[in-house]
């Protein structure tokens, strides 16, 4: 049994006639008589009676006519279905990101255009941290993520860079520090920081280290250890010391805390979103190019 048999059948059920129902199909009469003898044959019983001027349901063609149609129903509803995934209009993407990018800029716009273009899909926010995004990538839990540092070079990943952000200095706002008119890293030689610990991120830990330390802060006072941007704002907001963070955390900063650039610090962060090169989502192909038209409109501003 084909569908073919089943929308043969149906268009005959509902006229109770071969000859209109052959002109409806464009099928010839004769054909179409003998695709319902083998319909009948294969099932063992008659679907219809014969009359003399068209032809009625039998008992068992009644049945089996609810039945069809709803067949037929299910077949195209879940073509359909596939049909939008396959156009990448529904679905599910699954997105990782960082928390400090989400505040303000091209990852919540992102997010935003999603949902309002593909109302059909489903879109699974994950904040993480960079290195657990990459994990997630890589193992197939996440379509994708917006990651603060990108490796040099991975065979397995592709990546489309979003923005630079710059490292900044989260400060009490009664601080000292507050009211010298130009900060160097050698001012910042006896204050209390809380900083970020090694194993969190070691790349951009030794980089940073590095570049205190061309600027005069060989041996920064760490007092106490925040694990994200978020626990370093709140200790800062206490008066426990100053801490690094990216400059977009002014948008969501304490107002006892101001975030403040350090003028010989150079240290540009790529938020980059990143993928696995061998994901073949229609979806996730949508998301990177509306990604990517909003981070060209954000470099024009």
């Amino acid at each position: 049994m084909e569908l073919r048999h089943l929308r043969y059948f149906v268009a005959i059920g509902e006229e109770q006639h071969y000859g209109r129902a052959a002109r409806g199909l464009r099928v010839a009469q004769p054909a179409l008589s003998r695709q319902i003898q083998d319909l009948e044959e294969e099932l063992g019983f008659k679907l219809f009676e014969r009359l003399p001027r068209g032809v009625k349901l039998s008992a068992a063609g009644k049945l089996f006519l609810e039945d069809a149609r709803r067949i037929l129903q299910e077949v195209n509803e879940a073509a359909m279905r596939a049909a939008q995934v396959a156009r990448g209009l529904s679905g599910t993407l699954r997105v990782g990101f960082s928390e400090n990018a989400s505040w303000r800029g091209v990852v919540p716009d992102s997010f935003r255009r999603f949902r309002e273009q593909q109302p059909d899909a489903n879109l699974q926010l994950q904040p993480a941290a960079s290195l657990e995004q990459f994990e997630g990538i890589r193992s197939g839990r996440l379509d994708a993520g917006f990651v603060n540092f990108m490796p040099k070079s991975d065979p397995e990943l592709d990546q489309l860079r979003v923005a630079i952000q710059q490292v900044e200095l989260a400060v009490p706002k009664r601080h000292a520090l507050t009211k010298l008119k130009k900060l160097r890293l050698r001012d910042l030689k006896d204050v209390a920081f809380v900083w970020f610990p090694r194993w969190a991120s070691p790349a951009f830990y030794d980089r940073l280290m590095h570049a205190c330390s061309r600027g005069g802060l060989k041996s920064p006072r760490i007092v106490q250890e925040g694990l994200n941007e978020a626990t370093i704002l709140s200790l800062v907001a206490t008066g426990l010391g100053v801490g690094w963070v990216v400059g977009t955390a002014r948008w969501r900063s304490p107002e006892t805390i101001v975030i403040i650039p350090v003028v010989d610090l150079d240290m540009p962060l790529a938020l980059s979103l990143v993928w696995r090169r061998d994901n073949t989502s229609p979806l996730l192909a949508n998301f990177i190019s509306e990604v990517q038209a909003l981070a060209r409109g954000t470099s024009r501003q």
